[in-house]
Formats: structure tokens, sequence, C-alpha cells
């Protein structure tokens, strides 16, 4: 891989992304920022995660003149999320060169909003409908702006926000650069490649580069009605530090997220009915571990900066397989394992098909967990609390009572004690969730064959994953107890489109 010093960049950015830690550009970095760096437009296929901020910041900051107090940089995002996430970014690449970038986005006030924009910031990272909103108020100022980015494009498409993307694109300078991100290539958005820029060079990744090789992927077939048991059961058996389970409607992240809570999980929700003030209080509480489940939508989750993630769990299979990339990547990253698992409905199967073709990766089969896996998942959490304990060398006060009481009872009944008062049983409370109908695999297939496919397609075998059953505190096929975590699960460590009528509280 290429390393950072050889890109040519200012002292200035190069002291930020040494500070920042990083060293060898991704791929995505390596083939964008010569290319932007010479001024020419530039199509990104890329998934999130693959380091497209840093592809598309570093060029644009290196064009800015920090002696014009103007907006010089537009960058255009999906979400409020993915907005805040980027600016953060782009202001820690920008902090030795004295470039100043400012998130605008829906829900919060407009007046705070307009205040902040007189401090004169070089660079705007805006959702779309409230970026139309200062631009019809003339808050914003566009004449100044020489690179101009469009972030998860194919997002933006599905949300409604198409026609208002060429509006902005309209009202920026011809004699702009401009730099377009997307996961995906529809043919809305390869219009917008062809008739709004200029020439543009195109940087995809392999599909290998495009999956988390890092991530062990494993689908169970449960009926629709049986997968909140088998969610929770998954749950004690893999015992996560940070999990994040994708639903695929806001009321069925609802739904998910109390029942959760009624069976002792430390779970919180997030969709787009969710105050602004609302969303960050979860996020905050996720990233303090003050939340062991997130229960998430598509859209939702898109752009989260978070970190940690040992577990993912596709309690709904999304219709489009390019999200189901997206979702499982949310694990697995900086180096570290990650561990995915779907539920399949028996009339999603096909659909699953189509995910592996996508992938290119065959995805093994879980048998359906039962009670005394779960059971022995906590159980083994107890083992390891007394483990801990005992190499503590921290006992000896506690030594004389512990004497007297084997005097009065057998070991095994003082030890198995110990584990049924360190042991969390789950509250046997019934969870009935409203019923959501298997995805179009029909519909699915159409959406791919317009993108086009590719890859290996895998036939079912019905063995589970490596000739196994059962399960291990790793998330790991294979039974018995295993006391050390996996490098994974070190502690510290849309499918419903949005309607237009929504655009303007993004």
């Amino acid at each position: 891989m290429t390393n950072f010093y050889s890109l040519g960049l200012s002292k200035s950015v190069l002291k930020s992304v040494q500070e920042m830690g990083f060293e060898e550009a991704t791929p995505v970095q390596e083939q964008t920022i010569p290319l932007a760096m010479d001024g020419r437009d530039v199509i990104g296929q890329a998934q999130t995660g693959t380091g497209k901020t840093a592809a598309f910041g570093i060029p644009m900051i290196e064009k800015i003149d920090e002696n014009m107090k103007k907006i010089q940089g537009l960058v255009i995002a999906p979400t409020r999320e993915l907005a805040m996430q980027v600016a953060t970014e782009l202001n820690k690449y920008g902090q030795y060169k004295g470039v100043k970038v400012l998130p605008v986005y829906g829900g919060t006030d407009m007046g705070r909003q307009i205040r902040s924009l007189k401090q004169q910031p070089q660079i705007v990272v805006a959702t779309p409908g409230r970026l139309l909103d200062h631009i019809r108020r003339k808050t914003i100022q566009l004449s100044n702006i020489h690179t101009a980015v469009l972030d998860e494009a194919d997002e933006m498409l599905n949300m409604g926000f198409i026609e208002d993307i060429k509006d902005i694109l309209k009202a920026v300078p011809m004699q702009r650069q401009t730099l377009l991100f997307s996961a995906t290539m529809p043919k809305e958005i390869h219009e917008i490649a062809t008739s709004m820029m200029k020439k543009p060079e195109t940087v995809k990744l392999k599909a290998k580069q495009m999956t988390v090789e890092k991530i062990d992927q494993y689908f169970i077939e449960v009926n629709d009605g049986k997968k909140f048991d088998t969610l929770t059961r998954l749950l004690d058996i893999h015992t996560p530090d940070l999990a994040i389970v994708f639903a695929r409607t806001k009321k069925r992240v609802d739904e998910v997220t109390e029942g959760l809570s009624a069976r002792g999980f430390r779970a919180e929700g997030i969709h787009g009915d969710l105050t602004q003030g609302k969303r960050m209080s979860v996020l905050k509480k996720f990233k303090r571990g003050g939340v062991e489940v997130l229960v998430a939508t598509d859209v939702a989750a898109r752009g989260l900066d978070i970190s940690g993630v040992t577990h993912v769990y596709n309690f709904d299979i999304p219709q489009d397989p390019e999200s189901y990339v997206h979702r499982i990547g949310r694990t697995g990253r900086a180096g570290k394992e990650g561990y995915a698992v779907s539920f399949i409905t028996p009339r999603e199967m096909a659909h699953l098909n189509l995910i592996e073709k996508t992938t290119g990766r065959k995805i093994d089969r879980l048998p359906i967990p039962s009670n005394d896996q779960a059971l022995k998942g906590q159980q083994n959490i107890a083992i390891e609390k007394l483990v801990q304990s005992i190499e503590s060398d921290n006992l000896e006060s506690y030594e004389s009572t512990a004497a007297e009481l084997l005097e009065q009872h057998d070991s095994v009944s003082v030890i198995a004690a110990a584990l049924k008062m360190l042991t969390k049983e789950r509250k046997d409370v019934p969870v009935q969730l409203s019923y959501l109908a298997p995805v179009s695999t029909k519909q699915a297939h159409k959406d791919k064959q317009k993108r086009g496919g590719g890859g290996k397609r895998y036939n079912r075998n019905g063995g589970g994953p490596k000739g196994k059953g059962g399960y291990n505190r790793n998330g790991k096929s294979g039974g018995g107890y295993n006391k050390s975590r996996s490098q994974g699960q070190n502690k510290g460590n849309r499918n419903r489109k949005y309607q237009n009528s929504n655009r303007n509280n993004s």
C-alpha cells in the first residue's frame, strides 16, 4: 500500500494525518487523492468504512485558501449523522492549516446555524434539504466554491434527494471540481455523473475490497414469529460487548427495543422519527458502554460514528444486497474480527443466494439455538467472573467462612449456588412483534440486474458451518466452554425509502 508521505501532501495536512495515526493509504485513498489533487473530477464506487472521507477531504483541504474567509468547499451528505461525522474528520485534517469546517443539517435551530455561518467557515458539510433552505434564504453563498462532493449518492437517491442534488449543483459555479462517491451506481447517479461532471475518472474498488474479510458471516433460517426468541438466545450465547441489530422499519425497531429491554438487555433504538437530541443521547450511551445493543434502521445507522462493534444481527434481511455489505461492515473494523448473523425466513432463501452472488462469498448456516444453550452462555459469564476472582488473590478474608460453609454443604452445591447467583437469568416476558412481510426477491433481482451483477452463486447444502453445531462465547460454531474472548470481543474495542416530505428534516 502507498504511504501518505508519497502522495505529495503539504506539511500541515501531513502532520494532521500523522497525528490521527494514519500511515498507509487505503485503496480508495491511494487511487483518488492523486487524481483529485490534479484537479480531476472523480467517481468513486466505495462503501462506508473504506476511508473515502480522507480520499475527498484531503485534496479539498489542500486547495483551500485559508486566508479567504469564504465557503470554498462543499460536501453534500444524506443524513445529519454523516454530515456531523464528515465535518469532524475534515476539521481534524485541516486543523494545522487553519481550515474551518461547519456541518449544516435539519432538526436544529436555523438562527443558530446562520450565526455559525457568519463565522466564515471555508468548508460546509450539509444535508440537501437544509442546504437548499440556506440557499433560498441567501445565508449560504456558493459563488466561491471550487470543490463539490456528493457523499453516498445512492443513499441520497433512495431518500428522494436526487432533484435537490441537481438544483444544488446548478447553483455551484460551473468551473468547479466534482467528486462523487456511491456504493452502487444506479442509472440516476450515472446521469448526474455524465451531465454535471467533466470527464470524470472512475475509482472502483474490487468486490473483495468491498466486503470486510475479517467478518464471520452466518444465517439462521427461522420463521418471522420466532425471530425475537432466537435473537435473545444468541445475545446470551455470544455476550457481545457492543451489538447492532438491524430492523427494516421504524415500528420494528421500537418493538424489538422494547422487547429486549423487557427481557433485561440494555437496549436502545434509533430511527428517523427520533429527535436530534434523542439520537445524540442514544449514541452517547452506546459509545460509553451504557447500551449493549443498538437497534436501528438502515437510514438511521448510515454514517454513524461507532467503533468497537463486535456483532451485527440482521433481524430483517435488507432488500438491497449492497445494504447487507454496509450493515455487516459495522463490525470487523480497524483490523479486528467481526461476527454477523442474518435471520432468513423460508421464503427469503432465494434472496440469500442473491446476496451471496453480490458479495462473492458463501454465508454459512447456523441451527436455531436452544434455551439451554442460552443459559449455558450466561453461565459461562459467571464462570469467568469466578475464575477472575480466584486469580485476583484477594480472598484471604473469605477463606475461613468458605471452609465453614463446606463443612455444612458439599462443594458442588456451593459452587452451583454461586453460579446461580452470578448468572443472569432472563425474565420470561412474552414479546409479540407485528408481522413483517418477507423481502421481494424478484424486485431485488431486478434492482441487481440494473446495477450489474457478478461473483459466484452458491447452493444450500443444509449443513452447519464447518460441519458443526452449537455455539461458544466467541460466536463460533462448536460446543464446549471457551474461557478467553476472541479479538473481536475485547472490551473497549431501507429498505423503507424516505418520502419527499421528509427532506427538510434530514
